[in-house]
């Protein structure tokens, strides 16, 4: 016979706890925009899903369901449509520069916010004018953290898929009962590659930004040999920090994509680092986080970012 479990009641005793209301947001989450912009004949496509979310004087939103302060999140939603209409999408990181202006100096007592953006890539097909497929390499990210007059952006991108053939070994490592890994000096090495930096300005040409950063982060992957990913991610984002003033945080998360060598002594075969059995779990998962050495840091605009460190 099966217990019936009563319904939970709201307690009385509620009513003598002192409790202080911390830190809150809200907003409408993943609004998905897809602006196609039509001067010419040669279509440009843009399309990004935005998170909007609201802070400032809401204490009594949440303690006296007064909503004289609460911007309907449903107004959000449509506030990111109508400025992706009014202004365009000329990259996701001024359109949350636009969104975050609008709402601070619409409505008084909202003095900052976050503001996040995906941007999913399409490319032409055959070059055609209005014909695109969707682009299977990275997404683009965007996070705009405003304080009162503060404003934190951090760029980056996720699920860029490399993998180098060679010229990576992993080697020098502690030894004990439970290790079973062989050295080697000739391996795969493959990962996702995410990435968020934080610039210290927001006059940019943020896609130029992006463009650039992405080509260095390919092309140090590629022009040394790797002793190991925690290297590779070092190089790479000392690169991108050398390369532009602008940047002065990069962080990494990167999974290690194991590929062995399998086996077919059973068969008789020989296996000369050719065939790879690729395992997607369990993975070793590096991060990383580089700095311009005297640069101030920004730790509360990346705590409601998941996954870096």
């Amino acid at each position: 016979m099966t217990d019936v479990l009563e319904s939970p009641t709201r307690s009385t005793d509620a009513e003598g706890v002192e409790v202080v209301l911390g830190p809150n947001q809200y907003g409408k989450a993943e609004n998905h925009v897809v602006r196609i912009a039509r001067d010419t004949a040669r279509h440009e496509i843009r399309d990004v899903t935005v998170t909007s979310q609201l802070r400032g004087d809401l204490e009594k939103v949440h303690t006296e369901g007064d909503n004289a302060h609460c911007v309907a999140t449903d107004t959000q939603k449509n506030t990111v449509f109508g400025f992706a209409q009014t202004e365009g999408i000329t990259s996701p990181e001024n359109l949350l520069l636009a969104l975050s202006d609008h709402f601070t100096s619409e409505y008084d007592w909202i003095d900052g916010g976050r503001w996040a953006a995906e941007e999913h890539a399409w490319e032409r097909i055959n070059d055609h004018d209005h014909c695109f497929v969707r682009s299977k390499q990275e997404k683009r990210t965007a996070v705009l953290v405003t304080d009162g007059d503060t404003q934190t952006m951090i760029s980056g991108f996720y699920d860029l898929t490399v993998l180098k053939s060679t010229q990576s070994g992993f080697e020098g490592y502690p030894k004990g009962r439970f290790t079973t890994l062989k050295e080697t000096t000739d391996r795969i090495m493959s990962t996702d590659i995410a990435v968020r930096w934080r610039v210290n300005r927001t006059d940019l040409d943020f896609d130029a930004v992006y463009e650039s950063v992405k080509g260095i982060i390919l092309a140090t992957f590629t022009d040394h040999y790797s002793k190991a990913l925690q290297e590779t991610l070092h190089l790479m984002g000392r690169a991108v920090i050398a390369a532009h003033p602008e940047i002065d945080e990069i962080k990494f998360s990167c999974p290690n994509k194991h590929h062995f060598v399998y086996d077919l002594g059973f068969a008789g075969i020989e296996n000369n680092l050719e065939t790879h059995y690729a395992a997607d779990r369990p993975f070793g998962l590096i991060e990383a986080t580089l700095q311009r050495k005297g640069a101030p840091t920004a730790e509360d605009a990346w705590m409601g970012i998941n996954g870096f460190c």
